[in-house]
C-alpha cells in the first residue's frame, strides 16, 4: 500500500528536507523552506527478482524532427494588436502565459476584452476564484462582451479545474487568479509558495497534454515582483507585466519572458470607462500638452523593441536647504543620474553640489537604454542655466565619463519618428551621423563628439529662434 510522506523544499535552491527548518543548510537562506507535495512511496515488493520499480516504455511516443508538421496554424489572434505584438504574433497553442500587475491595473479587464474576439471562432473557459459569476457578468456588460462562446466556472480547486479542462477541451482557458487556486493534498493555504508552484505546474501539464493555451493572472508583491516562487516564472512560457500608475490612464504591457517571441516589445494602452483602448501613436500622446518655453525639458527617442517612441525628459535644479542635496529620478536609473552629474561638473564646469536635482520621464515610461544620456544631460544643463531648449529639438546619444558621445543603434528609425512628429533639428553622436545617408531625411542633423559641442549647438539654435 502506498505511503504519503510530507516533504519540504527550499524555494531558493530546491534542497529537500524531511522536516521544516528555519534556515536552509544547503544555500544558507532564511525562511525559504516550504511544504511541497507529499511524495508517494510505493510499498516494497516481497517476491520476484529484478528491480522493484518498473519503468514505462515510451518508445512509441518518440518522433523524428522531420515528422513534426508546422504547416497548421499554431497561434490564435487575440483581436488586440498591442497584445499580439507583445506575445510575438498571437497566442501559441499549448502555451501558459502569466499576466502580472498591481491590483486594479487592468489584468482582468484585458483578458475579458479578448474573450469577445476569441469567442467568435473559439470556445473560452473563464475560471475565477475571486469573483462570482454575477460579478463577471456585470463587468462583461460594462465592457461590451456578449459572446456566446464564453463559459464561466467559479471554483478554486486546481485539480477539479484541470479535470474539467481535460473533459470539455475548450480552445482557450483563463485562470483568474493563480493565487486563489489550491491543491487539496497540500496543507498550506491558497496563495502560499507551495500552492502557487504546484498549481502552476499542474496547469502547465494540462496545457501541454491538450495543446490548450492558458492565461494565468498573478498578483505582485510590494517590491513589484510576481507573488510566489521565482520558479513559477521559470515554468510558464511567457511572463507579461502590466506597468503604470493605477491613478493614471496610461498602461504599458511588457514581456519579461517569452519563449515564442521577443522580450523587447511593449504594448501601450489607455484605460477608459469602456475598458482598455489601444494607443497606436504613443509618441504623439506622450508629447501632448508639453510645456513650451520652459527650461529643463528635452525630447529623446527611445527604442522599445522595434518601435521608436519619443519621450519627454524633465529636469529641475533648485537650491537645497539640506546638508546633503536631494537626488530624485523617476523612470531613469538613479545611479546613472549621479554619473551624469559628475561628468557635467568635472568636464563642463557646471556646479550641482548645492542644488536638489529632480528628473522625470513623462508618461510613466522607463528610459533604460544609454541613448537617453544626451537628452538627460541637455535637460540638466537647461534647468541649471534656466535656458529653454527649443521645442523642435530632439537629441539622443550615450555619454561617456570623459564627456564624449558614443554611437547608438537604430538611428534611422529614431530620426524618421522625429521627422514624422515635426521636429526640425536632431543632435546625435558624430560617429552615428557618419553611418547615415543624410539625403534620406529632411530634418537637420547635427553630429557632435562631446557635450561641449552639443551645448554650443543649442546656443546657436536658441539665438536663431530669438
Amino acid at each position: 500500500m502506498a505511503k504519503a510522506r510530507t516533504r519540504y523544499e527550499c524555494t531558493a535552491c530546491g534542497a529537500e528536507y524531511l522536516k521544516w527548518n528555519g534556515q536552509c543548510t544547503n544555500c544558507g537562506a532564511w525562511n525559504t523552506i516550504e511544504e511541497a507535495l507529499p511524495e508517494i512511496r510505493p510499498a516494497a515488493r516481497t517476491g520476484g527478482t529484478g528491480n522493484a520499480r518498473r519503468t514505462a516504455d515510451l518508445s512509441a511516443q518518440i518522433r523524428e524532427l522531420s515528422e513534426i508538421s508546422t504547416n497548421e496554424d499554431i497561434r490564435y489572434g487575440t483581436g488586440i494588436s498591442e497584445l499580439n505584438r507583445v506575445l510575438g504574433g498571437g497566442l501559441v497553442k499549448g502555451s501558459v502565459v502569466l499576466l502580472g500587475g498591481e491590483p486594479g491595473i487592468g489584468k482582468s479587464t484585458l483578458l475579458l476584452q479578448i474573450c469577445q474576439y476569441l469567442g467568435e471562432s473559439h470556445s473560452v473557459l473563464y475560471v475565477s476564484g475571486e469573483e462570482s459569476a454575477r460579478q463577471i457578468k456585470l463587468r462583461a456588460q460594462r465592457l461590451g462582451v456578449d459572446t456566446e462562446s464564453l463559459y464561466l466556472l467559479t471554483v478554486s480547486d486546481a485539480e477539479a479545474v484541470c479535470d474539467t479542462i481535460m473533459e470539455s477541451e475548450p480552445d482557450v482557458v483563463i485562470i483568474d487568479s493563480i493565487q486563489t487556486m489550491h491543491i487539496a493534498g497540500l496543507s498550506s493555504g491558497s496563495g502560499s509558495v507551495p500552492q502557487v508552484r504546484e498549481c502552476t505546474a499542474l496547469f502547465m501539464q494540462t496545457a501541454k497534454a491538450k495543446e490548450i493555451p492558458i492565461f494565468l493572472v498573478g498578483h505582485v508583491t510590494k517590491e513589484g515582483s510576481i507573488a510566489g516562487p521565482k520558479v513559477m516564472e521559470h515554468i510558464v512560457d511567457a511572463v507579461l507585466i502590466f506597468e503604470g500608475d493605477r491613478y493614471q490612464s496610461i498602461r504599458i504591457l511588457r514581456a519579461v519572458k517569452n519563449r515564442f517571441g521577443s522580450t523587447n516589445e511593449i504594448g501601450v494602452f489607455e484605460m477608459k470607462d469602456t475598458g482598455l483602448a489601444e494607443v497606436d501613436n504613443p509618441s504623439a500622446m506622450l508629447l501632448d500638452g508639453r510645456p513650451l518655453g520652459v527650461s529643463g525639458t528635452c525630447v529623446c527617442c527611445m527604442m522599445e523593441g522595434s518601435r521608436p517612441i519619443l519621450a519627454e525628459i524633465q529636469a529641475l535644479a533648485a537650491k537645497s536647504t539640506l546638508s546633503a542635496p536631494r537626488r530624485t529620478a523617476t523612470g531613469f536609473d538613479y545611479n546613472r543620474v549621479y554619473i551624469l552629474l559628475a561628468v557635467l561638473e568635472k568636464r563642463m564646469g557646471l556646479f550641482f553640489g548645492a542644488l536638489d536635482v529632480y528628473l522625470n520621464i513623462v508618461g510613466g515610461f522607463r528610459l533604460d537604454e544609454p541613448a537617453g544620456d544626451l537628452a538627460v544631460a541637455l535637460a540638466l544643463y537647461s534647468a541649471l542655466m534656466d535656458k529653454p531648449i527649443p521645442e523642435t529639438v530632439i537629441a539622443f546619444g550615450e555619454v561617456g565619463l570623459g564627456g564624449e558621445l558614443r554611437a547608438v543603434s537604430n538611428a534611422a528609425q529614431r530620426i524618421q519618428e522625429a521627422e514624422r512628429l515635426g521636429f526640425t533639428l536632431c543632435i546625435l553622436p558624430k560617429q552615428t551621423l557618419r553611418t547615415l545617408q543624410k539625403d534620406r531625411f529632411t530634418i537637420r542633423l547635427e553630429g557632435v563628439s562631446n557635450l561641449r559641442e552639443a551645448f554650443a549647438v543649442l546656443e546657436k539654435q536658441s539665438q536663431k529662434q530669438a
